[in-house]
């Protein structure tokens, strides 16, 4: 910072200085307020003016009268938008997850108390009967073979498969049928059947 002189006086500061009259009140006021930012008056005051500048406000507060109504009408807006939500997730709760949770609560106490555990039953099949596939001769021996052990690799297949299916008893809902196979076994199944 560079030192001026004005009458015979040093002062600090960037440029010349100049005197402003205020009301003895209002400078009273904003000495009072420009104390609580540790600040010269002239650092505060060029502050406020930037402020103003930069918001596009007016110091009367016509511009900011507006900007406040605005806040208010938006947050009635808002506060009604809150209470829509929350009596939707009331009646949610009410309608919804509260009687499901119960209800599953009641079936739990009553499986638990009945001491029944989920059955894994495997499913069975009848035995296929072979004999007409017995060679005949409008049949060539080595096509016939040749659809003997495509039948076979089928079977086989389907037996894996049928292996892996268990019998799912749910609490609610009828009894279903699942496969344990993977996503790359089901994708082979469905390009070989096609």
């Amino acid at each position: 910072m560079e030192k001026q002189s004005t009458n015979g006086r040093t002062k600090k500061g960037k440029g010349g200085y100049s005197n402003i009259t205020v009301k003895k009140e209002t400078a009273t006021r904003f000495r009072t307020y420009s104390k609580k930012f540790s600040k010269s008056h002239s650092e505060v005051l060029d502050g406020m003016v930037q402020y103003f500048k930069g918001n596009n406000l007016n110091p009367f507060g016509e511009g900011t009268k507006i900007i406040l109504d605005r806040i208010k009408i938006l947050e009635r807006q808002m506060m009604k938008k809150f209470d829509r939500l929350i009596a939707i997730i009331k009646n949610i709760e009410k309608t919804s997850i509260r009687p499901t949770y119960e209800m599953m609560l009641i079936l739990y106490e009553a499986y638990v108390k009945d001491g029944r555990k989920p059955k894994r039953e495997p499913v069975k099949l009848q035995e296929e009967r072979m004999d007409f596939l017995e060679p005949r001769n409008t049949v060539p021996k080595v096509e016939h073979d040749r659809i003997l052990q495509e039948l076979q690799t089928y079977k086989k297949q389907c037996n894996e498969i049928l292996n892996n299916v268990e019998k799912v008893e749910p609490m609610m809902g009828k009894p279903y049928l699942k496969i344990n196979m993977g996503i790359g076994d089901f994708e082979s199944l469905k390009y070989q059947l096609k």
